[in-house]
């Protein structure tokens, strides 16, 4: 297989798996009563979305041997980013926690296998545009926005997706209303899309990028 056929798999199968992962725990959570938008406030669902639309659109490029823009390869870029923040968050921070109705292969899927897929294909077919850590900024415009979602929302209907960010019921942190103890998981979380955000960057215009 040449490097395009196998990006083009790769990136399809990737992609659909991960739909399918995704509307598949979406059919249990609904079988067992929860709020829709309680499901669509998890990072990671999210995440898994963007980075699949990504692959599946990615995929048609290739097909139709269309060359990525500058902004595409910085969207993509975020979703590279996204993605590995939530393998690394899960694996840090939520590893041991209770995972309740969440069956196992999804989990796989959603917290293993696509962080690891993504980041392989920005590896293997870098970005064609030379990035800059200002442009990779934008990368930190999706987490901000989710962020401030979440917090206003779980203050409204008091349904916070990860314990890390309840300031009620923060590890580690008895006082209800703990907003500081969330606010340095926050900031501990935004390092660390700077420092893989630099990383990509770093790498993406380090890598050669082969014509395909």
């Amino acid at each position: 297989m040449s490097k395009r056929e196998i990006l083009i798999v790769g990136r399809l199968f990737f992609g659909l798996l991960t739909l399918v992962a995704i509307i598949a725990q979406f059919a249990i959570h609904l079988q067992h009563g929860f709020d829709v938008g309680n499901f669509f406030g998890y990072f990671t669902n999210l995440s898994n979305i963007f980075a699949s639309v990504v692959f599946i659109i990615g995929a048609v490029y290739l097909m139709q041997n269309r060359e990525p823009t500058v902004n595409e390869d910085l969207v993509r870029g975020a979703s590279v980013v996204a993605m590995a923040i939530v393998g690394i968050v899960f694996s840090v921070l939520l590893r041991d926690t209770d995972l309740g109705t969440l069956a196992p292969w999804v989990n796989t899927v959603v917290h293993f296998v696509m962080p690891i897929a993504v980041v392989a294909d920005w590896l293997y077919q870098p970005p064609k545009a030379k990035l800059t850590m200002r442009q990779a900024l934008y990368w930190l415009i999706y987490p901000l926005l989710y962020l401030v979602y979440t917090l206003v929302r779980g203050a409204i209907t008091g349904f916070y997706p990860y314990p890390f960010l309840n300031p009620n019921t923060i590890p580690g942190h008895a006082t209800a209303g703990n907003y500081g103890a969330v606010l340095l998981y926050c900031v501990a979380i935004f390092v660390a899309f700077l420092v893989v955000g630099a990383i990509l960057v770093w790498l993406g215009n380090r890598l050669k990028r082969s014509a395909i």
